[in-house]
């Protein structure tokens, strides 16, 4: 087994290289022939992405920008040609770099280098979408950690340096937990739980975990930490997918844990359209906190900002997946008309574990009034 391993990580990374030369032979060539090189690749935003309910994820349409080398875009065809150049330096010696560590590299790139690193995540997204592959099968691996995973599972993870497997007993955890590490693709999972609950906040997490939920209701608990990361995406989906096991976030009700959230949980994001179809849990379903629960257990509240309206209104007006889902639509005019918000920890009104006695086992009685 531990061979496989090995050979299957190997392939992955001989694959991504093949395609960075042969990407890289066709710029040389151009410009041996005295033609303008080009790389081209989608364009990455919300009005470039179809939503299909049937495939359940945003979708990358046809729209394509070229990146032509002329005088007045050489340097940004140079960073491009140089990170690729990165790219396959560390997957070469089996390394990788974080988003921060090749922002500073790039200060040996001389006129190449970034000034700041947003500068460098855009190059670097251009080059996962060219690619179509996800930053980290190009080595490139995030800052922060991917989430936190607690309760019935069994992963059985790899010694990276000998292939061994190695078996994690998320039961096993006190009163931490185990952490999703950048790369999943290689795990494997045995549980015997009925569903995975994804909630937004640590704290939540935390107190689930302390009085043993998951034990309660035979379940995966595991903390997006705000906005989740590819990797705890990709977690989720694997575990949910092979599992057959359904998905249930929980965050605050308010429209950054809904649109920014949940919403890119389920279905990802337009500027991630090229790999969304990996990276989204399209049976997931909203357990709460809705505008519904507010009324229902009298939920104390902040008052929305206008920057938290236009959030609102922007969801309405642009995104693809509201559109499609009218109890989305419902669900997003109630709460701008009650012009409030409402956190997870809110519940706590009702006593400190009032989410584990009453609200929790209330709303999973009925998955069938849970927004889509």
């Amino acid at each position: 087994m531990k061979e496989e391993n090995l050979e299957f990580m190997k392939r992955n990374r001989e694959g991504v290289l093949k395609r960075i030369v042969d990407i890289g032979r066709e710029v040389y060539q151009s410009i041996l022939e005295r033609r303008q090189p080009q790389l081209k690749m989608p364009v990455r935003s919300l009005n470039n992405v179809n939503y299909d309910p049937q495939k359940g994820y945003f979708e990358i349409k046809g729209r394509m920008k070229e990146r032509t080398l002329t005088v007045s875009t050489i340097k940004t065809f140079a960073q491009t040609l140089r990170m690729m150049s990165f790219s396959k330096e560390i997957l070469s010696t089996n390394d990788m770099a974080t988003k921060r560590e090749t922002y500073y590299v790039s200060k040996n790139w001389g006129d190449a280098r970034f000034r700041e690193q947003p500068e460098s995540d855009g190059v670097m997204d251009d080059i996962e979408a060219m690619f179509m592959l996800n930053r980290e099968q190009l080595g490139f691996v995030p800052e922060e950690k991917g989430g936190d995973v607690a309760g019935s599972l069994k992963i059985i993870d790899m010694d990276p340096e000998t292939g061994e497997e190695i078996t994690i007993d998320c039961t096993k955890f006190g009163s931490g937990a185990y952490s999703i590490p950048i790369n999943v693709e290689h795990l494997k999972f045995e549980t015997d739980a009925k569903f995975i609950l994804a909630i937004e906040t640590a704290g939540m997490f935390q107190r689930l975990v302390k009085h043993n939920y998951w034990k309660k209701a035979n379940a995966i608990l595991i903390s997006m930490g705000g906005v989740p990361t590819r990797a705890c995406r990709r977690f989720i989906r694997r575990l949910s997918d092979e599992k057959n096991l359904p998905v249930y976030g929980f965050v605050d009700g308010d429209f950054y844990g809904w649109m920014n959230i949940y919403r890119t949980l389920k279905v990802g994001s337009g500027n991630a359209a090229h790999i969304n179809k990996y990276f989204c849990v399209p049976k997931a379903k909203l357990i709460g906190i809705t505008p519904q629960d507010i009324i229902d257990y009298e939920l104390p509240t902040h008052p929305l900002k206008d920057v938290d309206i236009k959030r609102g209104k922007d969801a309405l007006k642009n995104d693809p997946f509201v559109y499609y889902h009218k109890e989305w639509q419902k669900a997003i005019k109630e709460l701008i008309s009650m012009k409030v918000r409402a956190e997870q920890q809110a519940l706590a009104k009702h006593g400190l574990n009032f989410v584990i006695s009453d609200y929790l086992p209330q709303k999973l009685a009925h998955p069938e009034k849970m927004l889509p």
